[in-house]
């Protein structure tokens, strides 16, 4: 596995130099074609072998801020995450390309070719990486390339890693063997496998170890060259990034509640703004049809005001645009309408029906496209909610609320987030908290950038959306 995990890891420093100079090629290929140059012929000078000369170097530069990036990390990231650092490394590339010819004056003057092949790269290098993550898929469906996993813990989190893993072939994992706990007997089974080539990656979810046996299973790993995970709900702080102080001598470590205190937050609340207002402005129009037609339902107000819970507890005015028939909010405390419908998070803090016969015929596409989310753009620009961020929920949830779960609260609630692009209304409210939580902790420019990239496919696609 080893093998073939390193001869991915290294090819695509060749690949990508090959997608970039392809690139630089194209573009300069097209600007040289007959159909471009009569349209706007050619008025400078720009001898094929120099200009292949400079694309080489160029393309040196790229892998160099490439490497920078992390784009040769060996630990694989996702799809989105990657094109997106592709896109800002080339665009950083193509910066200081600019800069250069602009003080140094030797290189050409074609404001076409540099558009092209700033594009091309993008594209080409994108295609390219997919192209390596398919084959890899394949390879891994096939049985090639597999991390042959052994699970210590037939706990809920083994059991649900056990099945994840089976479920998803392509991420890598083959699960060999599960065992309920790290004793001599599966030691002996474990180094057996091992000798066979059959184990080579172990994963600790067993959430009442302690840690001396915890200890012996990464010694034991070290020991017999096998990779070491576990389970972050046995150290639930282990995401966040630890600051170390040092008083009298002694090393003192700080885990701070999420990146967003300082400048996180300053940063953030910038960005909120100006996309907020970008987003109000392009939307203007379909809120004003939206509105129009709400007025003709004759159900009520055009917008669905209640409060709900934000930053530090602090109840804010949620406004939407209506999309139930009138009073609906009295109806998810009648006995009888909830014995007819039910609730589809009974046991929890929430109320969610399926098919909610309350909405109405309208109502339905506008949550189905997420158009009756549009007026809390402008709660947005107030302050009152970000762009990304947990659910906003009512006081009387937030009341029930356990208190590890209100550590939501440590931010500003969001329009979109990583529960919205991870299953909508279908998660467990559980699984929803650790989402939001995982966010809080690991909060990043980045990480909110992927989010709204990711929300629209989550809309269309209508993931788990009640």
């Amino acid at each position: 596995m080893r093998q073939i995990h390193l001869f991915f890891a290294a090819i695509r420093v060749p690949l990508d130099y090959g997608a970039l100079l392809l690139a630089a090629i194209s573009a300069y290929s097209i600007r040289f074609s007959p159909t471009l140059r009569s349209i706007r012929d050619v008025t400078f000078d720009l001898p094929f072998s120099e200009y292949l000369q400079v694309a080489a170097w160029g393309a040196v530069l790229w892998i160099i801020i490439f490497a920078f990036a992390g784009l040769y990390s060996m630990r694989p990231a996702r799809l989105t995450s990657e094109v997106i650092r592709i896109g800002l490394s080339i665009s950083t590339g193509i910066g200081l390309i600019l800069m250069i010819a602009f003080f140094s004056r030797e290189l050409f003057d074609s404001r076409f070719i540099f558009l092209a092949v700033w594009i091309l790269s993008i594209l080409f290098v994108s295609i390219e990486r997919l192209i390596v993550r398919i084959l890899q898929r394949h390879l891994r469906k096939k049985g090639y390339g597999l991390h042959k996993t052994i699970i210590i813990g037939k706990t809920k989190v083994g059991n649900e890693l056990t099945q994840f893993f089976k479920q998803y072939p392509q991420l890598g994992y083959k699960i060999i063997a599960q065992y309920g706990v790290f004793s001599k007997d599966a030691e002996t089974a474990i180094l057996k496998k091992r000798n066979r080539g059959c184990v080579d990656t172990i994963i600790v979810a067993q959430t009442d170890i302690d840690r001396d046996t915890l200890d012996a299973i990464k010694a034991f790993a070290d020991n017999e060259h096998l990779t070491f995970l576990y389970s972050a709900a046995l150290f639930p702080v282990a995401a966040q990034s630890p600051i170390i102080h040092t008083f009298s001598g002694q090393p003192v470590i700080e885990l701070p509640k999420t990146p967003l205190d300082g400048w996180g937050a300053i940063y953030k609340r910038i960005f909120d703004i100006f996309i907020s207002l970008f987003l109000i402005v392009i939307t203007f129009p379909i809120q004003m049809i939206t509105a129009a037609i709400l007025l003709t339902e004759r159900q009520g107000s055009i917008f669905y005001t209640q409060k709900r819970v934000g930053r530090f507890g602090k109840e804010f005015t949620f406004i939407k645009f209506r999309s139930m028939v009138k009073d609906a909010h009295i109806l998810r405390f009648d006995p009888d309408f909830i014995a007819e419908y039910g609730n589809d998070r009974d046991g929890t803090p929430l109320f969610k029906i399926k098919n909610d016969p309350r909405v109405t015929p309208f109502g339905k596409w506008i949550r189905k496209l997420s158009i009756d989310e549009f007026p809390q753009f402008y709660l947005v620009l107030l302050g009152h909610m970000s762009l990304v961020g947990p659910r906003p929920h009512l006081p009387e949830e937030v009341n029930l609320y356990e208190p590890d779960q209100r550590r939501v609260l440590t931010i500003k609630p969001g329009i979109t987030g990583i529960t919205q692009i991870s299953g909508r209304a279908s998660l467990q409210f559980s699984n929803e908290v650790s989402l939001d939580m995982h966010y809080i902790q690991n909060w990043s420019p980045l990480f909110d950038l992927i989010i709204l990239l990711k929300t629209p496919f989550a809309v269309l696609l209508t993931k788990g959306a009640f």
